[in-house]
């Protein structure tokens, strides 16, 4: 039986869940609830793993270098994203985060690094770095699903091995202030692409408007910046296709 949360310490845990299942707590999970959170033996916490749900667990041991949940009551389901994946070119590490932040709250069920030939960031990108950041949201937006991160790939590498069911939505600048939106016909699954700062190249262009799957379409009358432009187009998409309807 689910019942609802009770606990506002949410942590994620690399671990099963279920009832009467023991989780250890690594030492920096330790020092966060013991330390930080000034959690201790016998108070409860909700665990999600971002497989089984959300579940309220007891402190059974609390120590500074460990210690040892014990999972009480199921408080949530597993709900998963729309088959959505976010692609976009990677900009500065605190913007970035913010995509990843940002892409855990609205529904994306991939976030996807890309580098593109006006790319400038592409050594910065940190995948772990970027997957704790979708951690993190997870916990905080009460997210019981965190979207795995994947390493930083060539974008035409990724649109030479496409998906034959996939369509793809990008973001196409030279579109500024005309209309070109989404077909609204066309469900299953999606993907949305945000270029870099100095836009798509013109071969790139070419390639993703000669593709059958890709749809061009603009964001409006004005230039947004890459992490409000992944804002606006997920809104754009959730509003025709996703689970806003």
């Amino acid at each position: 039986m689910v019942r609802l949360m009770a606990s506002k310490v949410r942590l994620y845990v690399d671990h099963p869940l279920g009832e009467g299942q023991s989780v250890p707590l690594s030492r920096e999970q330790a020092h966060y609830l013991f330390g930080v959170m000034r959690l201790g033996a016998g108070d409860v916490l909700s665990l999600i793993n971002g497989a089984d749900g959300a579940w309220d667990a007891e402190v059974v041991q609390a120590g500074k270098k460990g210690g040892v949940l014990v999972c009480q009551s199921q408080t949530a389901l597993l709900q998963l994203p729309p088959d959505l994946w976010l692609m976009f070119a990677p900009i500065r590490k605190e913007r970035m985060a913010f995509i990843v932040e940002k892409a855990v709250e609205m529904g994306a069920a991939r976030v996807m690094p890309v580098q593109t030939a006006y790319t400038q960031s592409a050594n910065r990108v940190r995948r772990d770095k970027l997957q704790a950041h979708a951690v993190e949201a997870a916990e905080q937006c009460g997210g019981t699903f965190v979207p795995p991160v994947h390493d930083l790939a060539k974008l035409e590498r990724v649109l030479a091995d496409w998906p034959d069911d996939r369509q793809l939505m990008f973001c196409d600048e030279t579109l500024l202030g005309r209309s070109a939106a989404l077909p609204s016909v066309l469900a299953g699954p999606w993907a949305i692409l945000i270029g870099p700062e100095g836009g798509f190249s013109p071969e790139e262009r070419q390639i993703l408007r000669s593709s059958d799957f890709a749809h061009a379409v603009s964001l409006g009358p004005r230039i947004l910046r890459a992490e409000t432009a992944a804002v606006a187009a997920m809104t754009i998409w959730q509003q025709a296709l996703g689970d806003w309807q």
